[in-house]
């Protein structure tokens, strides 16, 4: 447990300098990537240590994400909020089909990230998605059926999905919509 906490700290640091050398020249960008990295950070180690996500980390970073649009890039917010109200329903459905294997704070905490990331919060989530699969396949590799029964956070795969939606979600989606819709 103890080693987690300089892993956290590493990550951060980390995500804080590439956040910063990816956005560096946008700061409607940088602002905000920078406070939703801390929001990542803390949601993070909270889920994985208490296996929630607060509602109050989840309010305050709202909060902070429309101030800092409506100052920095009032333009997007409509695009923000789209974002937000489709990533935090496609989680609700998969919570409402499955309670067990999703808390409401994922559902939150996926609405978080399309009020941070726009239209970035489509590969964001692929990512998160994957990562958690491929985690519970290790898992099941690992202990065998036993594992279906385990259940793991995934507030850190949103976490990471976040990251990766956030320095490189606008050019996957660039990439993609070049490549398979000819745009």
């Amino acid at each position: 447990m103890a080693a987690r906490y300089p892993a956290i700290e590493f990550g951060l640091g980390a995500a804080f300098v590439a956040t910063v050398l990816v956005l560096r020249d946008d700061p409607a960008r940088l602002v905000p990537g920078l406070v939703f990295v801390a929001t990542l950070a803390a949601v993070t180690l909270t889920d994985l240590e208490r296996r929630v996500i607060p509602n109050g980390i989840l309010a305050v970073s709202a909060i902070a994400a429309v101030a800092i649009s409506a100052a920095m890039d009032p333009g997007g917010m409509p695009e923000r909020a789209a974002a937000a109200a489709a990533a935090g329903g496609l989680l609700l459905l998969a919570a409402l089909a499955y309670p067990r294997g999703m808390g409401m704070g994922d559902v939150k905490l996926a609405a978080l990230m399309g009020l941070y990331l726009g239209r970035a919060v489509a590969p964001a989530l692929l990512v998160a998605f994957a990562a958690g699969a491929l985690a519970g396949v290790g898992l099941m590799l690992r202990d065998g059926a036993g594992a279906r029964k385990r259940a793991i956070p995934f507030g850190p795969f949103l976490a990471l999905g976040g990251i990766v939606g956030l320095l490189a979600g606008d050019a996957m989606l660039d990439w993609y919509l070049g490549t398979f819709s000819g745009g």
